[in-house]
Formats: C-alpha cells, sequence, structure tokens
C-alpha cells in the first residue's frame, strides 16, 4: 500500500497524548520542521531499531531545525517504558483512542490496526515536502529524511541554533 499523504499536501492537524496527562499538538511546531515517523508498535524488533537510530542521529535532524515525532498507536504508558527502555529523547505520540485516527488522516493506517512505517517531511509552512512508505517488516533508515531536509533551504543560524524562517526579512 502506498496511500500515504504525498508532497504538496496541506500536513492534518493532531493533538494526541505524549503521557497519559499532556498532549502535544501539531500546531505547537507551527513554523518549524517536523519529522513525523509512524510505525507499528513500541517493541517489535524493527521498531526498536528504527526509533534507536532516529535517537542516535538527532542532532542531524535538529541541525536542520527539525524535531523528530514518533507516532505509533500503542498507549502512552507503553511509551513511556519504551522510552525510558531505549532511552529516547524524543516525543512519542499516543494514536491511542480512536485507535489510528491520525495515522488513517495520513493515509498510514494497516487494516490489522498498526499503524504503517510511513515517514514525513513538514516544512515550517506545515506542508508535507517529503513523504515515504517502507515495507511493513523492514526499517526505512534515516536517508531519505536527511535528503528531504538537506533540500529545504537553509534557515537563518544564530547562535549555532537553526532559528524559526518567520524572522528571516
Amino acid at each position: 500500500m502506498n496511500g500515504i499523504l504525498p508532497r504538496g499536501t496541506k500536513a492534518p492537524g493532531f493533538t494526541l497524548h505524549v503521557t497519559p496527562d499532556q498532549t502535544l499538538s501539531l500546531d505547537e511546531f507551527s513554523g518549524r520542521r517536523v519529522v513525523l515517523a509512524f510505525y507499528p508498535a513500541d517493541w517489535s524488533p524493527v521498531c526498536g531499531d528504527q526509533m534507536s537510530l532516529y535517537n542516535h542521529i538527532l542532532p542531524e535532524f535538529r541541525r536542520h531545525g527539525a524535531e523528530l515525532l514518533g507516532i505509533s498507536v500503542d498507549g502512552a504508558w507503553c511509551h513511556q517504558a519504551f522510552a525510558r527502555d531505549r532511552n529516547l529523547h524524543f516525543a512519542l505520540l499516543s494514536d491511542f483512542e480512536p485507535k489510528g485516527a491520525v495515522a488513517r488522516s495520513y493515509g498510514a493506517y494497516r487494516s490489522e490496526g498498526v499503524a504503517e512505517r510511513a515517514l514525513f517531511v513538514i516544512d515550517e509552512k506545515g506542508m508535507i515536502v517529503w513523504s515515504y512508505c517502507s515495507p511493513i517488516a523492514v526499517n526505512p533508515g534515516a536517508d531519505g529524511i536527511l535528503d528531504a531536509l538537506e533540500a529545504l533551504p537553509a534557515l537563518e543560524m544564530k547562535d549555532g541554533a537553526a532559528q524559526d524562517s518567520r524572522h528571516v526579512a
């Protein structure tokens, strides 16, 4: 299946639980670049390897001014245990109730009740600039994400960190 949202599509907004009592909204990243990594399940071997890889190269995503968000249908408690076990330093969002609603809005929901292994790069205007759906049993790695981020115009740098491009004259 490759019915995921293509490049040039406005990224659907969402608000999901990042902990059992806190939510995170895509709107909170308005004006910033976001990498969405949908994945089937926290404790599966391929997902664990994929999220650990992204954690390892997180500084590279941030160097390009992008925040990483992992999304699966697992619950917030499951995400907390998984993130602690893998020492992850990015938010894992729970697309639990209604199950898979955000994955569905991105065309990244499988009939067996889990998210596809789908990746999206969203620019600071909220547009999808790159998307990819990997076979469920294959770790897609990070090359496509990094290539998409490198293809975007450079953000203004201030004190060694990428700044919000809305402030660029």
